[in-house]
């Protein structure tokens, strides 16, 4: 494993990609110091070191990254998705590298929430940071189940509800797009969680900020946004989709200046907390989402390229603080001046 090359964001001679050992991007990160006393936060009543979390979707269960990463150093890390029965997913090819980032369509494949509680909880259990158990399903009864499988299960810090599925009892209209439906699935689990719940929004959207008061008014603790685009790309020569499942979700820096607006919108509408994602891959990104309006922030694409991204990304926050005489993440919140 130490002969593998990451590409990280900082670029080299005229504008280069520039690579590294594993080694190298390990001593470069014990260098940057993530549990300093500036960059502690806390979000719906829970303690975070720092503000950057490792997003859900692109850091596995967690604990598959114990070898590459020191997962006591994060912000806090949220599972990959879970659901009441084990998932598939979709056919390859999932993946797709863009200009700015890449498109998805992995089909939120998960091993099923009774074998995450037997699996994967037990080590999860047993680090020193936040633990989210991202859900979701495609009738509410999907994540009132999945939500009370865990309720009784030690080593998570919360929920957040991934909301941008096909309600299939109501012909497929998303969860997402729909304030009724947005606060009826949020109202069922908030009715049986004794964690708090964080509703994950997306942007497939007109507007966000009537969804984000739905989350808030059916007893949501915060919201956290945006998740992926959805997206398409072409094969000019085979005229066909280069995603198996025809469609997939957008990722990556191409995506940071809608979601910074979007992200911007939200925090105005509610009072609740916000977690920003969408693109983050360095610390003034991650700076640029508490200024328009986050608490918190979380890593994704990022962690394709750099595993240890998260723990970079708060190094890189703090060195703003401190080259800008911020004294703390938290003074940085909402302070977007037009």
């Amino acid at each position: 494993m130490l002969g593998i090359l990451f590409k990280y964001a900082s670029a080299g001679p005229k504008g280069a990609p520039r690579y590294e050992t594993v080694s190298e991007m390990q001593a470069r990160i014990k260098k940057m110091k993530s549990s300093d006393p500036r960059l502690a936060t806390d979000i719906c009543g829970i303690r975070l070191r720092n503000p950057v979390l490792a997003a859900s979707g692109t850091f596995a269960y967690g604990v598959e990254f114990q070898d590459l990463v020191d997962l006591n150093a994060l912000g806090g890390l949220v599972v990959k998705g879970l659901s009441r029965e084990p998932m598939e997913g979709n056919p390859p090819p999932r993946l797709y590298e863009t200009e700015l980032g890449m498109i998805n369509s992995v089909g939120l494949q998960n091993i099923g929430v009774r074998a995450f509680v037997r699996d994967k909880l037990p080590a999860l259990a047993k680090l020193d940071t936040a633990v989210f158990a991202n859900i979701f399903g495609y009738q509410t009864d999907d994540y009132v189940e999945v939500a009370r499988a865990l309720e009784s299960e030690p080593g998570l810090a919360g929920y957040e509800l991934n909301v941008s599925c096909p309600n299939t009892r109501h012909g497929g209209i998303y969860f997402s797009s729909d304030p009724a439906l947005l606060g009826e699935v949020v109202s069922a689990v908030k009715r049986i969680a004794k964690r708090p719940v964080i509703v994950k929004l997306s942007p497939n959207v007109a507007h966000i900020e009537p969804l984000a008061q739905a989350a808030e008014q059916a007893g949501a603790d915060g919201i956290s946004l945006v998740n992926t685009f959805v997206s398409l790309a072409i094969d000019a020569r085979t005229r066909r989709p280069r995603i198996g499942a025809g469609f997939g979700g957008l990722s990556g820096p191409g995506i940071k200046p809608i979601a910074l607006r979007m992200v911007y919108e939200a925090a105005r509408a509610v009072k609740i907390p916000v977690i920003g994602m969408g693109g983050i891959a360095t610390g003034i990104d991650a700076a640029e989402f508490l200024i328009a309006g986050a608490v918190a922030v979380q890593v994704g694409t990022a962690t394709f390229w750099d595993p240890q991204s998260p723990l970079r990304i708060a190094g890189e926050l703090l060195s703003f603080l401190e080259k800008e005489k911020i004294p703390g993440a938290r003074s940085l919140v909402g302070t977007l001046r037009f």
